[in-house]
């Protein structure tokens, strides 16, 4: 069993990965609040969590150890003081109409187990579900007809995004929308007192109060030497500086690249567009191709972290950095543009790799996969009519917390 963070590659083995099962938070997606809730439809639940399960047993009969968000934020709120003090925290987040509604919602969670208490702040909470409480408030008074008093989680199934393992430590991002910002304190705790999960020697470099906002779908560890980040539309430059100060300050990493993508939901993060499947192959969307801006990022011996713009096309910025021979570029539906789209939509460039040239995939993309079979990729294909859904794929439903270090 595999302890602590450690990831220095995308495609080193994989020992243990983070999830989170889906759950009930699904069945308060409606049409009304799609919009807020960043879906575009309703997964039928009973057949996204076959799926999702079918997923992380994929993943168990790789050899690799899945744990889950409800359990392992649980095991770091055992201690009354720091279950109080997350609860508070996690309400103040909610954006409550008043003081008597979160005493009221404060008192009616902090009594269940907590593991319970966990599920129930993923799934929502509802106003016919707590004790009717006074309240002066006309915030109150106004929003009454609403059904929730938190609202639920339903992104967090795409556990990439709240954090990153990266190298021997962790980023807490600051999450572009407010939907998705509470997604994050439950892994601050889970880093600060889960000791199954990180050790105390495991770093921080970014913390989800931090000012700007950051996700890990566009966080791409290259190798031991190389981190690549998209510049997307949910993480900003602002962000990408701090986060590359912080950890070339440690020497872990040389260097930090940068890849500006279209700023778009279509491309809603790097990896969404990009992801690396072997030693010397990608996948990629063929939308980004061309222009790319790529940019370095790396510290001086002065201790002053400089950058440039990389002039050179992207195949060979990288056959450079990771001192290769040659680096091919496998299209996304291939030369098809309209293969390209459909499957690049349903997450065919979001690949998670679990060893080198060892991928999972969802089955439904089967030009590119076909495509990766030919140039030597090991596929390991699952279902995702429902859980491609909520516009996330493999990688994006996955944090990896442990990899084996590459040769």
């Amino acid at each position: 069993m595999s302890t602590g963070i450690h990831n220095y590659s995308e495609i080193g083995k994989l020992n243990k990965v983070l999830l989170h099962r889906i759950g009930s938070e699904i069945e308060g997606l409606v049409p009304d609040n799609f919009a807020r809730l960043l879906f575009d439809d309703i997964p039928y639940i009973k057949i996204a969590q076959e799926e999702h399960d079918g997923f992380a047993n994929l993943l168990r009969e790789n050899g690799v150890e899945v744990v889950y968000y409800v359990e392992e934020t649980a095991k770091a709120l055992i201690n009354p003081q720091v279950k109080s003090e997350f609860l508070k925290l996690f309400i103040k987040e909610s954006n409550l109409n008043s003081p008597a509604a979160e005493e009221a919602i404060f008192d009616y969670l902090y009594q269940m187990d907590t593991k319970e208490m966990i599920a129930k702040i993923i799934a929502g909470v509802k106003k016919n579900e707590v004790p009717e409480f006074k309240s002066a408030s006309f915030a109150d008074y106004i929003s009454s007809d609403y059904p929730f008093y938190m609202d639920p989680m339903p992104n967090l199934y795409f556990t990439r995004d709240p954090g990153a393992c990266v190298g021997d430590g962790i980023n807490i991002h600051h999450m572009s929308t407010a939907t998705r910002r509470r997604e994050s304190l439950l892994l601050k705790y889970m880093y600060k007192y889960n000791r199954d999960f990180a050790d105390e020697q495991d770093q921080q470099w970014y913390d989800y109060d931090m000012e700007y906002s950051i996700e890990g779908g566009d966080v791409l560890v290259l190798n031991k030497e190389t981190i690549a980040i998209g510049m997307s539309e949910r993480t900003t430059a602002a962000a990408i500086d701090r986060f590359a100060r912080n950890i070339l300050k440690s020497d872990q990493f040389k260097r930090v690249i940068v890849l500006d993508i279209p700023k778009t939901r279509a491309f809603m993060h790097l990896d969404t567009v990009f992801t690396m499947v072997d030693y010397d192959k990608f996948t990629i969307h063929p939308e980004i191709e061309d222009p790319l801006r790529v940019f370095e990022m790396k510290q001086s011996k002065g201790g002053e972290v400089r950058f440039s713009s990389m002039t050179d096309t992207l195949p060979n910025i990288l056959k450079k950095i990771l001192k290769l021979p040659a680096v091919e570029l496998i299209r996304c539906g291939g030369d098809d543009p309209m293969a390209a789209q459909r499957e690049q939509w349903n997450d065919g460039s979001n690949t998670l790799a679990i060893a080198p040239g060892k991928v999972v995939t969802y089955e439904r993309n089967y030009v590119t996969n076909d495509l990766l079979d030919k140039k030597g990729i090991t596929v390991l294909p699952i279902a995702g009519s429902e859980i491609s859904r909520g516009r996330g794929g493999p990688r994006c439903m996955s944090c990896p917390v442990n990899r084996e270090d590459l040769d």
